[in-house]
């Protein structure tokens, strides 16, 4: 299973947010924090704003906030709202499926039953669970010295 960067980014973007609690964040600082493209951080920025999960600010001292406490962030519901499809292979697509065994295979089952336990293991996370009591310096930390080395 591979998420794709706009999964993997929403997911570093709320981590981010997480560990600035009460703090407006812009995305040029999450993109320079992890040396990502600021454009796709904006098109994932919707994303997180239309579910929910984020805030936008508009205007010159604008930004971005955690929309809800990272409690209510299931980390299995934004995997779900970020990621755009779930197709492992070609049959779980019935529209493009050109798979000439569909009618015998039994690997569609197998592989279905395995995403779906790969869903409920994030539903037992919140952003929370990923956030430390006193984690904000920690993460700054951790993200000034990885940058540091890449210099």
């Amino acid at each position: 299973m591979h998420l794709t960067l706009h999964a993997d980014y929403s997911l570093r973007m709320l981590l981010y947010l997480a560990n600035a609690p009460g703090r407006t964040v812009t995305t040029a600082e999450i993109s320079d924090a992890f040396a990502i493209s600021k454009h796709h951080l904006v098109r994932v920025a919707q994303s997180l704003g239309e579910f929910g999960y984020i805030r936008i600010l508009p205007g010159r001292s604008g930004g971005l906030q955690l929309g809800k406490p990272p409690a209510d962030i299931r980390i299995g519901d934004v995997v779900r709202h970020t990621e755009p499809g779930f197709r492992i292979v070609e049959c779980f697509d019935e529209e493009t499926n050109t798979c000439p065994i569909v009618p015998v295979c039994q690997l569609k089952g197998i592989l279905e039953g395995a995403l779906q336990a790969f869903l409920h293991e994030l539903d037992g996370y919140t952003l929370a669970d990923l956030v430390r009591p006193g984690g904000e310096k920690r993460f700054a930390a951790r993200l000034h010295s990885i940058q540091a080395a890449s210099d």
